[in-house]
């Protein structure tokens, strides 16, 4: 979700190695290195030594040496693969490794998965994980005075104690990270936006088993074209179709509980774009590895801004310098409030605000060819009840009916015009005017910088443990 003011098949996950200041990486799925699977493999089908030397030479760390045993080949491979893997601290189940999966194939299983998921993903991610204990995200250890929160035992018994909760949005996580792996093998130039946001949004509530205000989608699916930065969603009758030349941004979010993940990505299919789209991701990257307990926000938003605006790029002939929208921030995200009260700058000279222990924060960064600047236009699609709004009084029966729907069905979380279609409603326009004019809705129209220019935008969810700062949302994409 955007701040204050879907590339193939399911594909195997390769896993990378932490990064500078990272502890414990932990993605979604495994994938081994193509030469562990050529060895493997080798010792399935051959019985030559050539297939042990190889593997023995790798478990060993060293020349190559002939085995005087012939006959086991395969489970000398497999425990030479399974040696190495086991040193990352993950474990690999049977599964394809190198072909995509195709519909009703199932799919590589992560760490911890006890069933493997289908292609396109069909089962609820709680019935995958044994335990129902899901994967961690990325973890980053905090900086200079904070270091020793990993050895504290105070700490650390703190960090037990909010298992129960992070295991729920790590639950929340996995299910967006498969969802989105999913709709990038749908998402191609031609597809008409409405039913990619349809497709997208009844995945995700089947994969976290929708349950009214407990579990769901937790705002509508973003997919902004372009010159608009964010909150478009197509209205009933919008037949908007991607174009290969088009700039969207994919922002979509899940909930248990209240605890939402806030991630999102851009697609583009024109390689022309990509300096601005690698330029947008890494001055999001900065702002994670900046962020952490007792750091200043105006200090973040001045790092990712020195990122963002390093870069340029090329089109039509002419050079554009990639700008930080300086009018949209990140933020903080609390239980059922997306917009949780502090703003995350992607420029220099924000608040002071210090970020706390226990806070959840949505790092996104937006950068633009344009002028660096929206404005609110075009057609409204997105809404959400003012979270501090209490009882205001009502003429208007049909806006009272109305309320009464959104408390229900949406709660304080965001909606769109097509939610409300989808749970019954009709003829609802004036009601929801006179809520918006009343106070207790407010309205979310499209964030614009100036048209022919374009803009990219990343976010992730991260949370600032005890010990260490989560990165919730990080998956093998983005």
């Amino acid at each position: 979700m955007v701040a204050t003011v879907v590339a193939e098949a399911l594909k195997s996950v390769k896993l990378t190695p932490p990064e500078a200041g990272e502890t414990g990486v932990a993605q979604p799925d495994v994938k081994l290195p193509d030469d562990q699977e050529a060895a493997q493999e080798e010792g399935d089908d051959s019985g030559s030594d050539e297939g042990d030397e190889a593997v023995g030479a790798a478990a060993a760390g060293g020349p190559k040496k002939k085995k005087k045993k012939k006959k086991k080949k395969s489970k000398s491979a497999a425990a030479a693969v399974d040696g190495e893997v086991a040193s990352t601290g993950s474990s690999v189940a049977p599964g394809p490794t190198k072909t995509a999966a195709l519909p009703n194939e199932t799919c590589p299983l992560a760490p911890g998965q006890i069933k493997p998921q289908t292609s396109p993903p069909t089962i609820p991610v709680r019935l995958l994980f044994k335990n129902n204990r899901f994967p961690q995200g990325t973890m980053h250890s905090y900086k200079d005075d904070n270091l020793w929160r990993e050895t504290s035992a105070e700490k650390r018994e703190q960090e037990r104690l909010e298992s129960d909760m992070l295991n729920q949005v790590r639950q929340a996580a996995e299910v967006h990270r498969q969802v989105r792996r999913h709709m990038r093998s749908v998402i191609k130039p031609g597809i008409v936006l409405s039913e990619m946001c349809e497709t997208l949004e009844d995945l995700s509530r089947r994969l976290i088993e929708e349950k009214g205000l407990e579990a769901g989608i937790a705002f509508p699916t973003g997919c902004s074209l372009n010159y608009v930065a964010a909150h478009y969603t197509p209205n009933a009758g919008d037949k908007t179709v991607l174009d290969y030349n088009d700039v969207m941004k994919v922002d979509f979010g899940t909930q248990i509980g209240g605890r939402i993940i806030d991630s999102a990505f851009t697609v583009h299919f024109n390689p022309r774009y990509d300096p601005l789209v690698n330029a947008v991701k890494e001055a999001t990257n900065t702002g994670i590895k900046e962020a952490g307990i007792d750091v200043r926000l105006c200090d973040i938003g001045a790092a990712i801004q020195e990122v963002m605006e390093s870069y340029e790029v090329e089109l039509d002939g002419r050079t554009f310098q990639v700008k930080s929208v300086r009018n949209l921030n990140g933020h903080s995200i609390g239980p059922y409030q997306i917009h949780g009260g502090k703003s995350v700058p992607i420029v220099k000279g924000g608040e002071a605000t210090k970020m706390e222990e226990g806070e959840f924060f949505a790092i996104e960064t937006f950068g633009s060819t344009g002028k660096g600047y929206v404005r609110e236009d075009l057609e409204c699609s997105h809404y959400m009840k003012n979270f501090d709004a209490g009882h205001v009084p009502l003429r208007l029966p049909a806006a009272k009916k109305l309320l009464a729907s959104i408390d229900k069905n949406f709660g304080t979380l965001a909606f769109c015009c097509r939610y409300l279609d989808r749970i019954g409603e009709s003829k609802y326009l004036m009601a929801l005017k006179s809520l918006t004019d009343a106070g207790v809705v407010d309205k979310y129209p499209p964030l614009c910088d100036n048209k022919g220019s374009y803009v990219a935008q990343f976010e992730h969810t991260l949370y600032l443990g005890p010990m260490r700062k989560e990165v919730l949302s990080r998956g093998d994409d983005y």
